[in-house]
């Protein structure tokens, strides 16, 4: 599928970073700060991850499709925590092959499968899943109308969907929209809320959980945990590179802090 450039820098971002997600300071600001240690980007901690897996119902058996993959989580932690099988996608081949070598490690109760496939135009048989999962994927994809499409047509029709993802806050100034945007995913902006997306794309709303000050309180967590990871960050980074991340991990606490952003927990069903 044609990306535009910017498409295409958000997927090369993504491939750089995780080569150094299995780093040992890496893997440390991970465990202390969300609960994980799978080389994750998203912010879903563990206290999430288990709250998705039961929103889903997952249960032996179920195929569960987890979509922005990367190194695996929270897609394998789902499958070994419920036992059910799952198919791990994504575009930067680099996350998809740490996340295979650790499905091999987890010794999985199913199956995995791993695919190198665009949301929006994925390589599975209509009806093929009965959950679906992705963490703060629509916001770092330009055409999310796409994917809410193309899950719709992969879930099966008693399956279930539930994703995060970090929103504008409505009813922001210029000066704070400015904000968020400069401080938020890449795509994080939208013509239409989630809502009216995923009902365009063929789905109901079970239930919008608002999870900002959890998200907001991680984000300060790991502003606290990256200082007193300076040192081995520096060593990993570079100088210059260290205090940028650092600078960019501030500026997006404050903007947080200042309620410019907002990050939601969606659970959605094929519509009749």
């Amino acid at each position: 599928m044609p990306r535009t450039t910017k498409e295409q820098e958000v997927v090369e971002t993504f491939g750089q970073h995780y080569k150094l997600v299995l780093a040992d300071v890496m893997l440390a600001i991970e465990r202390d700060s969300c609960g994980s240690d799978y080389g994750g980007t998203s912010w879903t901690t563990k206290a999430e991850a288990d709250r998705i897996s039961q929103l889903l119902e997952l249960a032996p058996r179920d195929r569960l499709l987890d979509i922005g993959s990367g190194a695996g989580w929270p897609g394998l932690y789902l499958a070994r925590t419920s036992g059910c099988d799952v198919a791990l996608t994504d575009l930067p081949l680099s996350g998809l092959q740490i996340a295979a070598k650790r499905a091999v490690e987890d010794q999985l109760a199913g199956v995995c499968w791993t695919a190198v496939a665009d949301g929006a135009v994925l390589p599975f048989r209509d009806n093929s899943f009965d959950a679906i999962s992705h963490s703060d994927v629509l916001c770092c994809l330009a055409d999310k109308s796409a994917v809410l499409k193309a899950c719709r047509s992969a879930i099966r029709p008693k399956g279930r969907m539930v994703f995060s993802v970090i929103s504008v806050a409505p009813g922001l100034s210029e000066v704070e929209l400015e904000t968020a945007l400069t401080n938020g995913p890449p795509y994080i902006e939208t013509d239409l809320t989630y809502a009216a997306l995923l009902e365009q794309a063929g789905w109901q709303v079970v239930d919008c959980i608002d999870i900002t000050e959890d998200f907001v309180e991680t984000v300060r967590r790991v502003v606290d945990i990256q200082e007193t990871y300076e040192t081995p960050l520096r060593e990993l980074l570079g100088e210059a590179e260290s205090a940028a991340r650092m600078a960019r991990m501030k500026d997006r606490l404050a903007a947080r802090e200042a309620g410019v952003h907002r990050r939601e927990l969606y659970v959605a069903m094929p519509a009749p």
